[in-house]
């Protein structure tokens, strides 16, 4: 279907891919694996058209159609989530009325899997977070069932249901799949080829992910002997020529040392293996022994009601999760347990309890003046101030990356350094707000071994079931403004939820059919009933009247309040925006002002309809 052959590509003359030949067949599934910058996302950008190679050709059969989901897009703001969906595809598949049904009822089941709503359906795109555009985008690329798909992080934004609907839907595919992804559990489920990028080479393991860890481990110990052997040799050859260099009875042998290190082949292997590094955090104070106890909690945003009845305790040295659709209120649960919210009912904090708490705006309280080193070695206690930099390894910054200084670090740069300084401050409660978004798989091992071996509480609100298996022996579910508690771990819990959907399947169906056996009898004790004349009637017709208006009145509402959350949502990415000098702009400065006059705005209409 597409063949890759004797590709390389170089960006300022430093290559990122270097002669690699790759066959992708119809229907398969291949994760595409490698550090952050290795030249995954490369690869897919020439695969899809977006670059062209230095050297070397991609061929594509004829007519093959390409779907591709990028990191970064654009979006049109003007559309809503229906019309934005339907106006590039709806000229592509409906041909009579038969395929638009069919069309828009697998259009209506796409985008609930990924987790919206029907009342989201004609909502304007620009009422939504980057998460949620991403969503969309993924949406019409899956839609349009193209003969190759390219997914880059195709579940960042995504919560663990959304994430399981993603697996179904491609493991169901036609297409081909080609994907970038840090989530293990995922490419383990729908993918059965894994090709590593590494040093601008490839290595092709028609193996799921989990056998290529257990094969590239062999491989790479093998690579590092074979290296290690010939960087033996070298120093051994370079020492005799050293020695006789001058000495003319040597002179044939020293010249023939020099020519065969000219012609050697040198070998190349990935030293920095932190597979093995334990990486341990300072002893957590004591605290007491219930660090905290929560107690009819409930939270309202205006009329919205986030959750209510909430009651939990998490005692000491437990690992707990939070888990569920995005929007259910899990942050907002973190912000009220950190003070940052107010809230109605009892959140008691417990006795001596030392909170470490990693957010997305953590990354902007780093100080930019300093170095990444010396952000870590400023926070470092003890011992582990002798691995400070293998642990920067570890996290994607070995070597020269070491003296880069903060105020140059990406958002999501910034965001691992600020999760390694916040681990590396004693504490007694860690609560990590989807502490992996922005780390590899390798980042991702060390920071659990860490977890696992940290002698404090632990609340991790995560979507990534990797990650917390094995971690985690609590759940807390958000969803339907209730937080419920499930004993075990992660995948305890999913294997729970499959059962009580098919429980609560029945009960619907069961509840369906009362309804119309109730509505039946109803209508044949109307048919028996003798008419109550014209005033009655009058009188349901006002009641119906009535009831409508009120209808109308809580659509604005809950339209209002969506728009509200929506432009908050707005204010805050752009609060992040400027808290970096080299976003205070003019035009920044507008739209943060533009924005909050909105929300002022729509305030005040909320408070109107609600009177």
């Amino acid at each position: 279907m597409l063949s890759i052959d004797h590709l390389s590509m170089e960006f300022a003359s430093r290559p990122v891919l270097d002669d690699i030949t790759l066959l992708v067949n119809r229907k398969e599934r291949i994760a595409l694996v490698g550090k952050n910058g290795a030249g995954k996302t490369t690869l897919l950008r020439l695969i899809a058209g977006e670059y062209t190679p230095t050297s070397g050709r991609i061929a594509r059969e004829a007519d093959m159609t390409i779907g591709y989901l990028p990191q970064v897009m654009l979006f049109h703001d003007d559309r809503t989530l229906r019309e934005e969906v339907l106006s590039e595809l709806k000229n592509e598949r409906i041909r009579d009325e038969g395929d638009e049904a069919r069309f828009i009822a697998e259009m209506d089941r796409t985008i609930i899997g990924l987790g919206f709503e029907r009342k989201d359906f004609d909502r304007p795109c620009s009422e939504f977070s980057g998460g949620w555009r991403m969503r969309i985008e993924l949406a019409k690329i899956l839609l349009r069932h193209p003969d190759l798909l390219l997914l880059d992080e195709p579940t960042n934004h995504l919560d663990i249901e959304s994430i399981q609907w993603l697996e179904d839907f491609l493991k169901s595919s036609p297409s081909a799949v080609l994907l970038v992804s840090h989530d293990r559990a995922f490419i383990d489920n729908v993918c059965n080829r894994t090709i590593e990028i590494t040093l601008g080479r490839i290595y092709d393991y028609n193996v799921n992910y989990s056998r290529f860890v257990e094969l590239r481990k062999e491989r790479h110990e093998q690579q590092v002997r074979a290296y290690q052997n010939q960087q033996k040799m070298i120093q051994d050859t370079e020492e005799f020529i050293e020695r006789f260099r001058y000495k003319a009875t040597k002179a044939v042998q020293v010249q023939s040392r020099i020519k065969q290190l000219e012609k050697l082949e040198r070998l190349e292997v990935d030293l920095e293996d932190t597979s093995r590094l334990n990486l341990r955090f300072p002893p957590a104070p004591r605290s007491g022994d219930f660090p905290l106890i929560v107690e009819d909690l409930r939270k309202d945003f205006g009329s919205h009601n986030v959750f209510h009845d909430v009651t939990f305790t998490i005692r000491r040295g437990e690992k707990v999760a939070f888990v569920g659709k995005n929007g259910e209120g899990k942050t907002t649960l973190v912000k009220c347990i950190m003070g940052q919210l107010d809230y109605l009912g009892t959140l008691k904090i417990g006795h001596n309890v030392k909170i470490g708490y990693f957010a997305q705006n953590q990354a902007a309280l780093l100080d930019e003046d300093k170095t990444i080193f010396e952000t870590i070695d400023y926070v470092a206690v003890g011992d582990i101030r002798t691995k400070i930099r293998d642990i920067l390894g570890a996290f994607m910054f070995g070597g020269e990356a070491s003296e880069k200084k903060v105020k140059v670090l990406s958002g999501g740069e910034r965001s691992r350094l600020a999760m390694i300084r916040l681990l590396l401050e004693p504490c007694n409660l860690l609560i990590l707000d989807e502490p992996t978004n922005h780390l590899d798989m390798q980042s991702k091992d060390v920071l659990k071994a860490a977890l696992k071996d940290f002698n404090g509480t632990l609340i991790c609100v995560s979507h990534d079931r990797d990650f917390l298996d094995g971690l985690v022996s609590k759940v807390y579910e958000f969803g339907g403004g209730r937080v419920r508690e499930h004993l075990g771990g992660i995948y305890d819990f999913l294997r729970a939820k499959k059962i009580d959907s098919l429980h609560e399947l029945e009960y619907k169906i069961s509840s369906r059919q009362q309804r119309d056996t109730n509505e039946t009898l109803t209508r044949q004790q109307r048919e028996c009933t003798p008419s109550e004349g014209h005033h009655s009637k009058q009188d349901y017709a006002a009641q119906k009247a009535e009831a409508a208006a009120r209808r109308k009145k809580e659509r604005q509402i809950a339209e209002t309040e969506a728009a509200i959350a929506a432009l908050e949502a707005q204010q805050a990415e752009l609060e992040e925006l400027l808290a970096l000098p080299e976003n205070q702009t003019q035009e920044n400065f507008q739209r943060y002002e533009s924005v909050k006059h909105q929300i002022e705005q729509k305030m005040y209409e909320w408070e109107i309809l609600s009177e």
